[in-house]
């Protein structure tokens, strides 16, 4: 009985003690929380030629010997001290990242790196927006597509690369840009509309369950997922569809006129030696060989626009990727057994 009487004492202690840490965290977050809405995010600012210079300066160092090492470094610094007496610039180029789910969300940080960089940025320097995405929402990739239009009424030449993906939604996006380079096997396209939604009325039906749908407006709501769907809601609900397509259509003709558009707006998809044949993108290169190209007489500024996240939220991020790695761990070992077996 001493025992347990013991243990009961130390676990009251120790509830104790989590609670009060608990309490702390909470309150500390909070604080943070309150700071954050006034303080907002920031915007990260990396200049890539210093990361293409540390990589090959650190390659040289391994392979090159001494002497003609320093040979090779008095000479850099001889071309930079000429450029510099002969008041020589070089262009800017700025670089974006999008990286695009169903609602667009990278938007929020897109939206305030266009307005940095076009508070600076004249048509000599190019903006380069590295885009990943298979599309979403029509409404959330619209807006994000007017964004990148900013860069082009502003003047500035806009290259778009797709290294993965940009169909749909971020084909939208991608077309604006005056160039477009693709990897080979990128895809591109889906210049279509999808909705999809279940229906359970003849389900609810059968178990004697009634549902009701009062609305005012002819065509307030079209389909419904709980009520009984009808012809005419069905054809009022396709004919939105094809509105939407056309207004996609236009929208991707306006910015790329060489393509035949009604050849191209059938929702396929095709990868990147196709789609140049198609003329959905200029040319075959990747981000890294093209950035790498023009670090060479050009200086690159990468844009990044953070937000402080509460601890909280930090928590959250932390355990989302956590458990996004053990799927795709899982997911991983799975198919090796497939294959294998």
């Amino acid at each position: 009985m001493e025992f347990f009487a013991n243990y009961a004492g130390f676990l009251a202690r120790t509830v104790t003690v989590v609670v009060a840490i608990m309490l702390v965290l909470i309150t500390f977050a909070a604080l943070r929380r309150g700071r954050g809405r006034h303080a907002g995010g920031h915007l990260q600012v990396q200049k890539l030629n210093d990361f293409y210079k540390a990589m090959r300066e650190r390659l040289e160092q391994a392979m090159l010997d001494k002497d003609v090492l320093k040979a090779q470094r008095k000479r850099e610094a001889r071309a930079t001290k000429q450029a510099k007496k002969e008041g020589k610039s070089r262009p800017r180029i700025y670089v974006l990242d999008f990286d695009g789910d169903i609602k667009a969300s990278a938007v929020d940080h897109l939206r305030h790196e266009i307005t940095a960089l076009l508070s600076l940025a004249t048509p000599q320097d190019e903006v380069v927006v590295r885009l990943e995405s298979g599309g979403g929402m029509v409404h959330s990739y619209g807006l994000a597509a007017s964004q990148l239009a900013r860069i082009r009424q502003a003047g500035v030449p806009l290259t778009v690369c797709v290294d993965k993906v940009a169909a749909s939604g971020g084909y939208m996006m991608a077309c604006i840009g005056e160039r477009i380079l693709a990897a080979p096997f990128a895809i591109l396209g889906s210049i279509g509309v999808v909705a999809q939604l279940p229906n359970v009325h003849r389900l609810l039906k059968k178990h004697d369950v009634d549902f009701e749908v009062l609305t005012a407006g002819e065509y307030k709501r079209t389909l419904t997922v709980f009520g009984e769907n009808t012809e005419k809601g069905r054809e009022k609900f396709q004919e939105d569809l094809e509105t939407t397509h056309e207004l996609f259509k236009n929208f991707v003709a306006r910015y790329r006129p060489q393509l035949s558009i009604d050849e191209v707006a059938t929702g396929e998809v095709w990868l990147g030696l196709a789609a140049l044949g198609k003329q959905l993108v200029d040319e075959i290169r990747t981000s890294d060989e093209y950035l790498a190209e023009r670090a060479r007489d050009a200086e690159l500024f990468y844009l990044h626009y953070a937000e402080k996240k509460s601890l909280p939220e930090r928590f959250g991020v932390a355990l989302s990727m956590a458990l996004e790695r053990s799927l795709l761990k899982g997911w991983s070992r799975l198919n090796e057994q497939r294959f294998w077996q």
